[in-house]
């Protein structure tokens, strides 16, 4: 389990920051920043790209641009084949080298996501047809794993079914504090939210994690957030407090908030994003007609380049962005 000192000091908020609930000045000019001209549906996140092996610099220049706004980007490509290679160079174009190689990833660290009887058969929803619910990536890695950033692209669709949902977790803060500041504070406890240890066979392969819903990154002062919508892998805090602000999200992701996106990728369409929300709809596939869903997934310890607060966020100074130049840049 975590350290319950070191995960305090990462759910902390510096008083400077708009993440902190004890400057609000700084949360509004972030706030107002953040929406104005915030995209309107899912299609406003779609950037076509020729070939996403090698982008040119505006197909990165507009993709970096949606990520700054919403923390994802889809694009859209002809490339359908079985290549891992294709989100492995749109990642590593935007900063993205750190993989978080899960037991259950493949070798390379690329993940296939397709139906999988034998990982199926042992809990892990996202090797089956069955719908995925709410949930961020990683959210029982510990503070020191966390995920930044992950990437999907699609191989081929399944036959029905599979569609994604999308919410900025920046965009949830806002609903949240803006409905009652007192669920931030309920959620950025470092005790809000335990996983508890993972076991098969009887032997543990994960220990239990207990940290905070909303924290602020020690690397480069951005909002992170851990949540799954689960019932059976998750201890909530008993307090009246966090289940108020637990059963907010919950209606809040239930709903129809327009800061919901919903898509269904086709094939070459991917996904790049700081860890945003998301879901995933049950699906079918068709092996008579050798239809098959199947996507790649990458994910990262890093967070997608030219994204981090004090670059995006005019009001505060620029840190030093370490390569940030070469975004734009033929690789």
């Amino acid at each position: 389990m975590n350290n319950p000192a070191d995960v305090a000091r990462a759910s902390e908020a510096p008083e400077s920051s708009p993440f902190s609930l004890q400057y609000s000045a700084a949360y509004q000019r972030w706030r107002d920043a953040k929406l104005k001209s915030y995209p309107a549906t899912a299609d406003d996140l779609v950037v076509e790209v020729a070939n996403p092996l090698v982008l040119t610099n505006a197909e990165a220049g507009a993709m970096l641009s949606a990520c700054r706004k919403t923390n994802m980007v889809i694009y859209a490509s002809q490339a359908s084949r079985e290549d891992k290679e294709i989100p492995r160079a749109v990642s590593e174009r935007f900063g993205l080298h750190r993989f978080d190689s899960n037991m259950l990833a493949d070798d390379d660290g690329i993940t296939s996501l397709q139906v999988a009887e034998e990982k199926s058969q042992r809990g892990y929803i996202p090797y089956s047809s069955k719908r995925l619910l709410w949930h961020t990536d990683g959210y029982y890695n510990s503070a020191e794993r966390r995920i930044r950033a992950f990437a999907l692209h699609c191989v081929s669709p399944a036959a029905e079914g599979g569609d994604n949902s999308l919410l900025d977790h920046e965009a949830a803060y806002i609903l949240m504090r803006d409905a009652n500041p007192e669920y931030i504070h309920a959620l950025m406890a470092p005790d809000a939210m335990t996983i508890p240890a993972n076991t098969e066979a009887g032997a543990e392969t994960r220990p239990a994690v207990t940290g905070p819903v909303f924290s602020v990154d020690p690397a480069g002062g951005n909002l992170h957030m851990r949540y799954t919508a689960r019932t059976r892998s998750i201890e909530w805090k008993q307090d009246a407090a966090t289940r108020e602000a637990v059963q907010f999200l919950e209606k809040l992701l239930a709903g129809e908030s327009p800061f919901i996106f919903r898509h269904r990728m086709t094939a070459g369409q991917g996904l790049m994003c700081n860890n945003v929300l998301h879901n995933r709809t049950a699906f079918a596939d068709d092996i008579d007609r050798g239809i098959a869903r199947l996507v790649y997934r990458a994910r990262y310890y890093d967070r997608i380049r030219g994204t981090n607060l004090n670059e995006v966020f005019t009001p505060f100074p620029s840190l030093p962005r370490k390569g940030g130049e070469e975004v734009g840049r033929e690789p």
